[in-house]
């Protein structure tokens, strides 16, 4: 089921422990929230990655069209002047951007979105860094290129010039504080999207759905649920088996992350508790210091085995 997801949808599991990791830290430092509060907030954060996703997808469609419009008016001068240029339009002819900007699924989004985000000048940026980029010269070396070298230019394009730009990160950023960690995990689909794309789709093309099916939502609510329902519950399983660590000087950071992996574990009895266990190490090494993925690692491996025992677990 997780490997299905991570492929196949833009919501999966990774995303959201990331999410609630993220939540749950801000619930502990903010008194007034409710749970009902944050298991909302929960959702419209997810929302909101998938709309960062189709803005994303927008973007290569907006850059692409300046570039259309740059060929033409370079055309134009050609035939004020009377000079005898030859234009290139590989660029402009490429099928895969044609099929992306017409594609139904994101005109809608962008129908319904309200106020364009874009930024023309970084629109701007991101179209010289293309056409300065070795995946364009390779492109622009074809001398008839198909539809999968259209689709290949582009994908090679998002990695050499979108993924590095950090102005998409600062426009983002002012948009929605829901944006500010989603990046790196919303250009992969990005760029899954872009090699799922095929020409005979035209413009119903599918987009990554944002969920695979309602068990994911269901996923996302419980784990958020139970991880402050049952805070105490939780917390003394890490108190009593920290041994050689202080509860009281433990970073906050990482108590709420052995917490949501403790929920997890005995929430969701098809989850391994190695894979739950290894998917909080990974986000301790980005969200806590340094050390804190070594003890995080003997505490819960300590808890399971506990949590066994007690026949509290069964797996």
């Amino acid at each position: 089921m997780h490997a299905k997801a991570l492929y196949l949808i833009m919501i999966n599991r990774d995303l959201i422990r990331i999410k609630v990791v993220q939540l749950v830290y801000s619930f502990y430092q903010n008194p007034d929230k409710s749970v009902a509060s944050v298991e909302k907030e929960l959702l419209f954060s997810l929302s909101k990655s998938y709309d960062m996703y189709r803005y994303l997808l927008m973007l290569v469609g907006k850059v692409y069209e300046y570039g259309v419009r740059d060929l033409e008016v370079q055309r134009a001068r050609a035939e004020r002047l009377h000079l005898d240029v030859e234009i290139d339009t590989r660029y402009a002819d490429n099928r895969f951007a044609k099929q992306l900007v017409s594609n139904k699924s994101l005109c809608s989004f962008a129908n319904n979105a309200g106020a364009d985000i874009m930024d023309e000048a970084l629109v701007r940026k991101l179209y010289k860094a293309v056409k300065e980029s070795d995946a364009y010269r390779e492109y622009m070396s074809l001398k008839t290129p198909g539809y999968a070298d259209d689709r290949t230019f582009w994908r090679k394009a998002y990695k050499a010039c979108f993924i590095p730009c950090g102005d998409i990160d600062s426009l983002f950023e002012e948009k929605s504080l829901y944006w500010n960690d989603d990046r790196e995990i919303v250009d992969t689909f990005v760029i899954k999207t872009i090699k799922r794309f095929k020409e005979e789709s035209g413009e119903e093309q599918q987009l990554l759905p944002e969920y695979d099916s309602e068990e994911d939502r269901e996923f996302a609510v419980a784990l958020m649920h139970n991880t402050l329902t049952r805070e105490g519950e939780y917390r003394s399983l890490i108190r009593n088996n920290a041994k050689n660590w202080k509860f009281s000087r433990m970073a906050l950071m990482d108590i709420v992350i052995m917490q949501i992996a403790i929920a997890e574990i005995m929430s969701f009895p098809t989850i391994p508790p190695a894979v739950s266990i290894n998917e909080y190490l990974d986000l301790a090494k980005v969200y806590s210091t340094p050390k804190s993925h070594i003890y995080i690692n003997g505490l819960l491996d300590f808890v399971v085995k506990k949590l066994r025992a007690e026949g509290a677990i069964m797996k």
